[in-house]
């Protein structure tokens, strides 16, 4: 059985203060859940903050984005090899937020899923259609074509030391999460494509959901068969709210 993980996703939030707050609260409340693997994904300024306060305790940390390049005159881009500096262990992938708002193209987030692994981060890799896909039956298409790029470039067998995240991108902060069947359905879809291929590497793949995960729908999400955890960006800055999530998991 897959341990389950909750990722903690902070995004453009925070400051020294009220970090040192939220962090303290996540050692005391999570800590003794020794049933699953947690993470928090922080702004590059606190990685060392991060590391600081969590190097002693089972709770792991990482980034919210990587460069594609390793070195170079790339001004304003954070490397993997940066990133591990600070002692960093996950870093997320193309979330949807970045991907939008910045034109990433799903062979530069290949490229930096690969850049991650090269040099030893586990790469989070979000993948979601919006809510036009949805609506016209095509999200297995869109979410095969974003796994297909790093398939045809890398093989199959790179996800088995990965963690996908299916975030719908129609759900992400909206309040409106897809409901347990659909989520359970894209997961069962994501894990079959990759097993195609390498069911070795499908079997050990975590995917996670993302997107208006709260205490009360987790309990749903995360007992389907396929759904390996959460992706979690508002409830994770209360740490009352990401304890609820993260219990659910048991």
């Amino acid at each position: 059985m897959r341990q389950k993980l909750m990722v903690a996703n902070w995004k453009m939030h925070g400051n020294l203060a009220t970090n040192k707050q939220l962090l303290e609260a996540y050692i005391e409340k999570l800590s003794p859940l020794n049933y699953l693997q947690v993470v928090v994904c922080v702004p590059y300024p606190y990685l060392a903050q991060a590391q600081s306060m969590l190097q002693n305790t089972n709770i792991a940390w990482g980034a919210q984005n990587i460069s594609k390049d390793a070195v170079g005159a790339f001004t304003g881009e954070v490397s993997a090899a940066m990133l591990k500096d600070f002692g960093a262990s996950y870093v997320v992938i193309g979330h949807s937020e970045r991907a939008t708002a910045y034109c990433e193209s799903d062979e530069n987030i290949a490229t930096k899923f690969m850049q991650a692994q090269t040099h030893g981060l586990i790469p989070i890799l979000c993948v979601g259609e919006t809510l036009i896909e949805r609506e016209a039956g095509v999200m297995q298409m869109v979410v095969a074509k974003q796994l297909d790029t790093i398939i045809n470039l890398y093989g199959a067998a790179v996800f088995a030391n990965a963690v996908i995240s299916y975030e719908p991108i129609w759900a992400i902060g909206t309040g409106l999460a897809a409901s347990a069947e659909q989520a359970q359905s894209m997961h069962e879809f994501i894990r079959g494509r990759i097993a195609k291929l390498d069911q070795a590497a499908a079997a050990s793949l975590k995917i996670l959901y993302g997107g208006s995960v709260n205490p009360q729908n987790a309990v749903q999400l995360l007992v389907m068969q396929d759904i390996d955890g959460g992706l979690i960006g508002k409830c994770s800055l209360n740490a009352q709210e990401f304890e609820g999530i993260c219990r659910a998991a048991a």
